[in-house]
């Protein structure tokens, strides 16, 4: 673990400028050095100050209708404040020093942390979306829009220090506006990334560690898929050690797109995650033993809502060629599905881990959808998911 991160993990205090900006500089993933730097981090904060701008858009135009304002608010902010922060790494700027020369004669005045940058009594109300807060955001938005403007010139590096500190001054306040507090967005922003990005890969405990050898998954799966032709359909049959598991399978769909080979999916989730209700089901591995966990975690809900998502995550894939030659799956679905998780033991996983878990599924479904038939291996304990050739 890095300074910075080991720093943010044990800090109960509020996040320190030059904690959050190792964090973010340690935190980029670019590869970008230089101009080249400077230029896709100012991309990104121009992108994050007008998705704040589009949040509270959101907000006016549908008012108490928009429950995720609060929260979407915040945590844009705190994008925001990432991008400010590699910014100012880029130009070779400290944000406490940015901070600094913002809240000259401001209650901000010699703060070292996003904490004292702001009234903490009017954060505790609900965050606000009026025109003053209209205002302060556009604000915002033209210091910015200005700073992208000169990109292209020779500035002298005052200059851009000028415009990047009144930049930090104008969000200060808009956030004040809006009653959103730099410090909680700031953490938001921390946990955000760390559970897409962590510098460390730690996987969850397996769910079941604790339960009989009779009612856990088994540590290494071994199933066989083989299509078949029966008078004119074709199908999908599964087997484990010659004993077939499931019904047959066909795509279920007018359109022929081989979702008759989507069980490699749970076994995805089985071998990265360490969870599957469906192949619970399917394997007869209910945990009887807990009254609460066989009716809450691997009853029918359960199993509907990982049809749901490996449906959904399926549909998805296809419109984006499986997921070939890619290594990494749109932020938003994996957002969306932490959502639909919400209450199964599965939310305690990181989105890196339903990532992983949903580009391994899609990898061996392109194997065979190409081979139409082959041997998918689910290893619980080294958390793989691998495919091998049948003999013909």
């Amino acid at each position: 673990m890095s300074g910075a991160v080991a720093a943010l993990a044990t800090e109960m205090g509020p996040i320190g400028f030059e904690v959050f900006q190792a964090f973010a500089s340690e935190t980029d993933r670019s590869g970008l050095t230089g101009d080249e730097q400077f230029n896709f981090m100012l991309l990104g904060l121009f992108g994050e100050v007008g998705s704040l701008l589009s949040e509270l858009k959101k907000k006016q135009r549908d008012k108490n209708a928009y429950f995720a304002y609060a929260q979407s608010a915040q945590e844009e902010t705190g994008d925001v404040l990432w991008y400010l922060a590699n910014v100012a790494t880029a130009l070779n700027l400290s944000l406490a020093d940015l901070a600094s020369r913002a809240m000259v004669d401001s209650v901000g005045t010699g703060a070292t942390d996003f904490a004292g940058l702001q009234r903490q009594d009017s954060l505790f109300q609900e965050p606000a979306s009026s025109a003053h807060v209209q205002k302060s955001l556009l604000l915002v938005a033209a210091r910015t829009g200005r700073l992208v403007r000169r990109a292209e010139e020779d500035a002298d590096p005052s200059e851009r220090a000028r415009d990047l500190s009144r930049i930090f001054a104008a969000l200060v306040a808009a956030a004040s506006d809006a009653h959103i507090s730099l410090d909680r967005a700031a953490r938001a922003n921390v946990a955000k990334i760390l559970d897409r990005w962590p510098l460390t890969r730690v996987y969850t405990p397996l769910f079941d560690d604790a339960f009989d050898h009779d009612e856990q998954l088994p540590r290494r799966l071994e199933v066989e898929f083989r299509e078949k032709d029966v008078r004119g359909t074709k199908y999908v049959f599964q087997s484990v050690h010659g004993l077939h598991l499931g019904d047959r399978l066909t795509d279920n769909s007018a359109d022929e797109d081989d979702y008759r080979f989507h069980d490699v999916f749970h076994l995805a989730y089985a071998a990265t995650l360490g969870w599957s209700p469906v192949l619970r089901a399917l394997l007869r591995l209910k945990r009887k033993s807990d009254r609460d966990l066989d009716e809450q975690q691997d009853g029918a809900r359960a199993v509907i809502t990982e049809e749901g998502i490996s449906n959904w995550i399926f549909a998805h894939g296809l419109r984006h060629h499986a997921f070939k030659g890619v290594d990494s799956v749109d932020f938003q679905l994996l957002k969306t599905i932490r959502q639909m998780v919400k209450g199964y033991e599965v939310q305690v996983c990181p989105l890196w881990m339903w990532e992983t878990a949903i580009l391994r599924g899609f990898a061996v479904f392109r194997e065979l959808k190409v081979r139409r038939r082959g041997l998918v291996i689910a290893d619980l304990t080294t958390r793989t998911l691998t495919f091998q050739e049948l003999d013909p």
